[in-house]
């Protein structure tokens, strides 16, 4: 887009701008067809663009589609820069891209968890710090970030997979605080099953097996690909649920999506808490006694 382009895009831009990463397929594709619906501009990213091209055609005066890696950072200074350039903001930021990976602690490798780190944690911290600046300039923002109900509880064969997105919801909750009196909303979103693909084909990776495993991390090496397509999640119900959530005067902090993650959230949290009430004396013991 040439600089004439951009200043008539930028005086035109209808309704909010979304910057959204992995917006392909799955929750991404939900979202930024959720955004348009409302009449936003939607700048969707993905590593094949291409994969974009319906979604723009249907919209071509508030769609476009721009090839990002987000673990390249050099890249994501550059397309947020394109970004502003063209419509003079950004309103809201949508971290989703990501993959799964199933394997036990053991089996993980080093490489396998770095890369998942770099996809789920570092691409996204890098993208939030490139677009706080204009946020905050305008004094007006959000970031959504798409974690998982994995990223409040785990269990055996994902450690690898919520450990990144514990990171990020420990990343985000400090930077909820930080941006408020900014005037820019955080809203971590938990989704559990939903029928994104995320289950199956490319998007979900294996470490290599070892046979001591097989008990606790077998069945969701089989399971969780069996899954795919049946989950009871609708994504396009997903991205509404988002949009309501950031329309709301009191945009919540975490919102988990789906039955499933709405009970097992609870669960979890009740089992915190009774575990914690147990050991109440012991973890009090433990001051000087003057």
């Amino acid at each position: 887009m040439n600089t004439e382009h951009a200043a008539a895009v930028r005086d035109n831009a209808p309704g909010r701008v979304w910057l959204i990463t992995g917006a392909s397929s799955g929750f991404g594709r939900a979202i930024a067809t959720a955004a348009l619906a409302a009449g936003d501009t939607v700048v969707a990213t993905a590593r094949k663009p291409e994969a974009l091209d319906d979604l723009v055609a249907a919209h071509p005066d508030r769609a476009v589609a721009v090839q990002l890696d987000v673990t390249d950072t050099a890249r994501i200074a550059d397309v947020v820069a394109d970004t502003v350039l063209w419509y003079g903001r950004i309103d809201v930021v949508v971290n989703n891209a990501g993959m799964g990976l199933v394997g036990a602690v053991e089996e993980t490798s080093d490489r396998e968890l770095r890369d998942l780190m770099d996809l789920h944690f570092f691409g996204p911290a890098a993208l939030v710090r490139a677009v706080l600046p204009h946020m905050r300039r305008n004094g007006s923002g959000a970031v959504v970030q798409m974690s998982s109900m994995g990223g409040r509880f785990t269990f055996p064969g994902v450690g690898a997979y919520s450990a990144t997105k514990f990171a990020l919801e420990g990343l985000s909750e400090a930077l909820a605080a930080e941006v408020a009196p900014h005037g820019v909303k955080v809203l971590i979103v938990e989704p559990g099953s939903f029928r994104t693909g995320f289950a199956g084909g490319g998007a979900l990776r294996q470490s290599a097996a070892i046979a001591a495993y097989e008990e606790t991390v077998g069945p969701v090496r089989s399971n969780l690909p069996d899954s795919d397509g049946k989950q009871e999640g609708d994504p396009d119900k997903a991205a509404a649920a988002i949009l309501t959530a950031l329309a709301s005067q009191d945009t919540p902090l975490r919102l988990p999506l789906g039955n499933d993650a709405t009970d097992a959230v609870l669960a979890s949290l009740d089992a915190s808490r009774t575990e914690v009430l147990a050991w109440e004396k012991v973890s009090r013991s433990t001051g000087y006694d003057d």
